[in-house]
């Protein structure tokens, strides 16, 4: 069974909208306009690349990053590796030809499945609504979290605001950079 990896920048209050600059948020950019760059505390970026198999977006996260992505020397590990896109109305002439082999899964059961084969972790980055529906069915294992000191208000949220049972997570590796940003990895108990 495949590890299921959820990866964030996210406010101290819950926000994912638009961390690099993204068009049409009020705070757009706040990764990098308002705390101060330390590489070491992004070295969990590269990390993730080296590790994951597979990278898992949903349709919007998809649009954003298959124009850019590609062609970015950050993510040549990105480039070559499988890529899952949830999406119910994406269709194969919608992908970009340049980013590899992208499969279209139309159901979070679909997903459920992909978790089911053989094969090292699943990632997924961006997609604040697809988070939001992975971990309402029980499908994300693992948060690798960067935690930005920063209040943000209102925007996309990573978690849902669904009223359901306690989730608890188990902290398994964490650390706190000069810049105030926390690297947080946390698994989640079953």
């Amino acid at each position: 069974m495949r590890t299921l990896i959820s990866t964030a920048f996210v406010s101290l209050d819950g926000v994912v909208e638009a961390p690099g600059g993204e068009p049409g948020y009020r705070n757009s950019g706040w990764t990098f306009k308002d705390v101060e760059f330390l590489p070491e505390a992004y070295a969990i970026k590269d990390r993730e690349q080296k590790e994951a198999t597979a990278l898992l977006l949903g349709r919007v996260s998809y649009e954003a990053f298959s124009p850019v992505w590609p062609d970015m020397e950050e993510f040549p590990g990105y480039k070559v590796m499988p890529k899952y896109v949830v999406s119910t109305t994406l269709t194969d002439d919608d992908l970009v030809p340049n980013w590899g082999e992208t499969t279209i899964l139309r159901s979070l059961d679909e997903v459920a499945a992909l978790k089911e084969t053989e094969g090292g972790p699943v990632i997924v980055h961006g997609s604040a609504a697809l988070n939001r529906s992975l971990s309402d069915a029980g499908l994300i294992d693992r948060y690798h979290l960067l935690v930005f000191p920063l209040l943000l208000g209102a925007g996309k949220r990573l978690f849902s605001t669904t009223d359901k049972d306690t989730q608890k997570l188990r902290l398994v590796e964490h650390e706190v950079y000069a810049n105030g940003l926390q690297k947080q990895v946390l698994d989640v108990v079953r």
